[in-house]
């Protein structure tokens, strides 16, 4: 009898135990459940409004202190965990933006202030257009857009609103576009046919195929314009621009367009007008867009004695296409397979893309490399004090950003870059103040970590 009831006392406390686990589990309910329901493409609870945010005390300096340039301070600072490989920010409205998952298939965004790490909104969990569940590691796009003094935080993610739907007009890229300064959101659907290119450098959200077929998404209202190839505004002076044709990017005057010899942007201004001095005007390429300027790629004239070995980039006025700042680079000896991404820093005073650096006000650039070429500087983030990080003998930023190469600083007034310690980790971003790092711990969870400048 005695040990019936002892098994007896045992079963309830294991059952009791169990119950008490699973209340854990549970949590205490809210919005977390993903109360949108089955078959949701995105959106929120049903509400479309943000839930409140949750993180650790602000100003608490992260558990893990990383070895990170000496200019910031490690004894304070924020950290996230689990987070989504990007990030948005949102510099007037002072928040830091990711993506994290919400149960086996759904994902929400989670911001807080960058400055001291307190939290801020949090918006509704939502399910995407691709298996979550499936892909572990996978997660949605995430973008920052601005347009006029407005922010926002935009995620996306392409698939069928059917799953059993067969034609192309079944598929569609899905947008959540969320107001950085309190969350509210807008739900856009582009129907799209083939894995498209989603991208914000300007004052909308681009999609193209990577060719000539676009859409751009107003963030402000939701609206969707698309412009046929044959309404793209081909220069009347470059015959070639016909060929090869690809939407770049947006700006604040229209898309911006390239072709076999050129670039322009739709409506306004021609590459072949504003070449820089030195520069063949039927060469202009452009790479990449950010902050309002253009970088472009023009080759030398053919009569130049250095029109074999050298190259030259140059920082354009999108609004204008005048170029504010050029500087000459060695052609690479293999090229490179993508166009350096343009990054400013976060007042728009400086800009970097691979091993170029440009200071708007100075109307200076600068190109970190050998005199023959070798030991490029490719740079992973720049301050608005003008102080640029990056690592040589990287191949690309974010394996400079990973830790690949040797990491450096560099001052751009006095264009020096100075070693760092070898085991030092590089920013991938700045926030007005603040270095964003990012690191995976021994458990295969992401970080994102704020660590402020030093006074």
């Amino acid at each position: 009898m005695r040990q019936r009831v002892v098994r007896l006392t045992l079963v309830a406390g294991v059952t009791v135990l169990a119950l008490l686990l699973l209340v854990a589990m549970c949590g205490g309910g809210g919005k977390g459940d993903g109360s949108d329901g089955p078959g949701s493409a995105g959106g929120s609870d049903g509400s479309g409004g943000p839930t409140p945010a949750s993180g650790a005390a602000p100003g608490a300096a992260p558990a893990t202190r990383l070895t990170v340039p000496p200019s910031y301070d490690t004894g304070r600072g924020w950290d996230i965990a689990g987070v989504s490989p990007d990030y948005a920010l949102a510099a007037t409205a002072g928040t830091v933006a990711s993506l994290e998952r919400s149960g086996a298939d759904r994902f929400r965004l989670r911001t807080l202030d960058y400055a001291t790490g307190k939290p801020r909104w949090t918006g509704a969990p939502w399910r995407p257009l691709f298996a979550a569940d499936r892909y572990p590691d996978r997660f949605p796009g995430l973008l920052s857009v601005t347009k006029g003094a407005a922010e926002y935080v935009a995620t996306w993610s392409y698939g069928k609103l059917e799953p059993r739907g067969t034609t192309p007009s079944d598929s569609v890229v899905s947008l959540d576009v969320y107001d950085a300064a309190d969350g509210s959101r807008r739900h856009v659907e582009v129907p799209w046919s083939g894995d498209p290119t989603v991208s914000a450098d300007g004052p909308g959200i681009l999609i193209t195929d990577g060719r000539a077929t676009s859409a751009v998404v107003d963030p402000a209202d939701g609206s969707v314009t698309k412009v046929p190839q044959s309404k793209l505004g081909y220069p009347k002076d470059c015959p070639g621009c016909r060929r090869l044709t690809e939407v770049r990017g947006v700006t604040a005057k229209g898309l911006l367009v390239g072709g076999d010899g050129g670039f322009w942007v739709r409506g306004g201004w021609s590459s072949r007008t504003v070449a820089p001095a030195g520069a063949d005007p039927a060469t202009g390429k452009a790479a990449s867009t950010a902050a309002g300027y253009v970088l472009a790629k023009w080759q030398r004239p053919k009569s130049a004695k250095d029109a074999a070995t050298h190259e030259i980039w140059a920082l354009h006025d999108a609004s204008t296409g005048k170029a504010v700042a050029r500087v000459s680079c060695r052609k690479p000896a293999i090229e490179p397979g993508d166009d350096p991404r343009l990054l400013a820093s976060p007042g728009g005073h400086f800009l970097i893309a691979g091993r170029l650096a440009f200071d708007v006000d100075a109307r200076t650039g600068r190109c970190f490399e050998e005199p023959d070429g070798t030991a490029p500087l490719t740079l992973t983030a720049v301050t608005d004090y003008g102080t640029a990080y990056g690592a040589k003998n990287a191949l690309s930023v974010p394996e400079a950003a990973a830790g690949s190469g040797i990491p450096f600083s560099v001052d751009l007034a006095a264009g020096t870059p100075e070693a760092l310690a070898a085991n030092v980790r590089l920013p991938v971003g700045e926030a007005a103040g603040v270095g964003l790092f990012r690191w995976t711990d021994a458990r295969d969870v992401p970080h994102l970590t704020g660590y402020p400048e030093r006074g």
